[in-house]
């Protein structure tokens, strides 16, 4: 195996393309894919602003064929119903809010890829991330940073990376900024310079996961009621999936003050709203966490944690649980925490860990 060998995932976007060009300048022999994870037509969709597309396929191949690399698409599409769709599903009708473009990179990307990438002699995998991997002389362990643009981070939908992992991977973009990026592949002739970024669920380009699903799986789900905080009916909903913990928007009530989606009861099919005040917690239960800056955690640790990829980290401290969970508690409560999204740790610029969010109880809750 050539140690300076790499398999580039190649998505048809400019942050893969550049990925490729700046590992070829470095020497190393390069093999760029793109993942055919489903067919636009088998979900109904079109073919922009989504990634894995026909057409993405067409600007990675021709981006390859510049830089004169060989290209290779393979596909995935069984494996992504399965472990990424089925699941994304599953998660709604069971009440929490999915995350697939973390069990993407967690179950597709980076698993099978570097799978493929063994099987053929290389020694890396890269993608066009904006995070960084170091290694950390004293303990040995490789670690996971941030990138330095911090509007483009997304060290957050990488927490699931392994040391086996991590030791395979090669980030190019984490040093630059998205705009260096952009003009890298202008001055570069890339096709894709001046292409839009891709949203955020591939599979679902219009923003209608409830169309989605319903399509995807022939359910209807039905209507139900609006309860009030004390468990009194105020309305009727349109199904309970179509709600989001925090939601206000869409909500048709008229009750005069604002109200927000405060929980569901997914077997009841109901859903609960009130003020914005109760959507305030301060403690989430974390489970399946994957530790990289440390093997384990023994003790309560302070750390820096955020719930959605968007937000701010925050201020709080990650106490040890039984079968591994831990109860991350918050120095401010935290605006609707969602059960199924990731919690994931920090210490600086540096991610300690993450997990899935499996509970958020009561402060006057026990939790053990």
């Amino acid at each position: 195996m050539n140690e300076k060998s790499a398999l580039i995932a190649m998505s048809g976007g400019v942050d893969s393309s550049c990925a490729a060009f700046l590992m070829r300048e470095q020497g190393y022999e390069c093999m760029g894919t793109t993942m055919r994870l489903y067919r636009n037509e088998d979900l109904g969709a079109c073919n922009f602003r989504t990634c894995c597309s026909e057409k993405d396929i067409e600007d990675a191949s021709e981006v390859a064929f510049q830089l004169d690399i060989p290209y290779e698409v393979l596909d995935f599409t069984a494996d992504f119903q399965e472990q990424i769709i089925d699941k994304f599903i599953r998660t709604y009708e069971e009440g929490g809010t999915p995350n697939p473009c973390i069990d993407c990179n967690r179950f597709m990307k980076f698993e099978k890829l570097l799978d493929f990438a063994f099987a053929h002699g290389l020694n890396y995998i890269v993608t066009g991330h904006y995070a960084r991997i170091e290694r950390d002389e004293q303990s040995g362990r490789y670690v996971l940073k941030k990138g330095v643009d911090e509007g483009k981070d997304q060290s957050y939908v990488l927490y699931n990376l392994t040391q086996h992992q991590l030791a395979h991977t090669i980030f190019p973009l984490g040093a630059y900024s998205k705009t260096e990026i952009r003009e890298m592949a202008e001055k570069q002739n890339f096709c894709n310079a001046r292409k839009h970024d891709s949203q955020d669920i591939c599979f679902v380009p219009d923003g209608d996961y409830v169309g989605f699903m319903e399509q995807y799986t022939g359910k209807h789900y039905p209507a139900g009621d609006y309860l009030d905080l004390e468990g009194n009916k105020v309305g009727t909903h349109e199904g309970a999936v179509r709600y989001t913990i925090g939601q206000r928007r869409g909500l048709r009530l008229p009750m005069g003050d604002r109200v927000y989606v405060c929980g569901k009861d997914m077997e009841k099919n109901t859903v609960t709203v009130g003020p914005e005040s109760a959507l305030f917690a301060s403690r989430v239960i974390v489970r399946d966490m994957n530790w990289i800056s440390v093997p384990e955690l023994t003790g309560e640790m302070r750390v820096k944690a955020k719930l959605r990829y968007r937000q701010k980290e925050q201020p709080a401290v990650a106490s040890p649980l039984a079968d591994g969970r831990i109860l991350l508690t918050f120095d401010e409560a935290q605006r609707a925490p969602a059960v199924g999204q990731a919690a994931v740790l920090y210490d600086g610029d540096t991610v300690v860990g993450g997990g899935t969010i499996c509970a958020v109880p009561a402060d006057t809750e026990d939790c053990v």
